[in-house]
């Protein structure tokens, strides 16, 4: 089995028109950016910054779930303690291989991978001109400017 990066192991446990239309959407809201004012693109960064990404979601999930498990063993005196090992058990599935029974779901309802969301955040970065700066007469100052860039 090939072992893949972090940032790509979601994309290639969804359905290629999923990843398609999350471009898609993606390039369509830098289009809509274009014509915004510097205020309103930082409006939009701290948009995606609050963003929750697919792995968020999956552990918001897989930890409401074991704990409703572990309620409802509580309650009905241990019968439901598999739920919890099943939820266990498909965590360790993700991290080996990035697919996660609830995956196509989750991209269906457009929750995107961290990568995803950056990429649209540095475009929109770059459309607010976080980037123009990037020159200088050494490499520390142009490497000062980079990160700037990149934590403003």
């Amino acid at each position: 089995m090939r072992h893949l990066a972090e940032a790509d192991r979601v994309p290639a446990n969804t359905a290629l028109e999923i990843n398609q239309q999350t471009d898609t959407n993606s390039r369509q809201r830098l289009r809509e950016a274009a014509s915004l004012s510097p205020q309103d693109l930082t409006s939009r960064l701290e948009e995606l910054n609050a963003e929750w990404d697919f792995e968020r979601t999956l552990e918001l999930e897989a930890a409401a779930t074991g704990l409703a498990a572990v309620a409802l063993a509580w309650t009905i005196r241990g019968k439901a303690l598999w739920l919890p090992g099943f939820v266990s058990g498909m965590l360790l599935l993700h991290a080996v291989t990035g697919w996660y029974p609830m995956l196509p779901l989750f991209r269906r309802w457009g929750i995107r991978t961290q990568m995803e969301i950056d990429r649209e955040r540095y475009a929109v970065k770059a459309l607010r001109g976080d980037f123009d700066d990037l020159v200088g007469d050494t490499a520390g100052e142009r490497a000062r400017a980079a990160w700037r860039a990149v934590h403003g």
